[in-house]
């Protein structure tokens, strides 16, 4: 019960809904996700590291920068159903589409953008 309600509180933040639609897309470093919904670096990072707590995400390291994705071989089979439901939701929304529309043009930025904090 205590990793569900992990879970359920960590989507029921605009910005992290915000970041699973665009992980969705493809993985992400925190530069790339703060170029696709226009936030700053320490909202980024806070958030990524909400859902990675909660079990959504997988981080791996490529030289300075921490790559985000989501963690399809390790999440529980309702945390599957809930970020289908995410998909599902954001489906038409325009601020999720306007997300994934910056995020084709988002790269990695200079060394050091994107160390984990934690």
């Amino acid at each position: 019960m205590k990793n569900l309600l992990r879970a359920l509180k960590a989507l029921s933040d605009e910005t992290r809904l915000r970041i699973l639609n665009v992980l969705l897309e493809r993985e992400c470093c925190v530069c790339e996700v703060m170029q696709a919904l226009d936030i700053s670096q320490t909202r980024a990072s806070r958030n990524l590291n909400v859902l990675y707590d909660a079990g959504f995400l997988k981080m791996r390291r490529e030289g300075l920068w921490c790559i985000y994705s989501i963690d399809y071989e390790t999440i529980e089979s309702w945390g599957l159903d809930l970020i289908e439901a995410v998909r599902k939701g954001l489906d038409g929304n325009p601020i999720a589409a306007a997300d994934r529309e910056r995020l084709k043009t988002a790269v990695r930025t200079g060394p050091g953008c994107c160390i984990r904090a934690s």
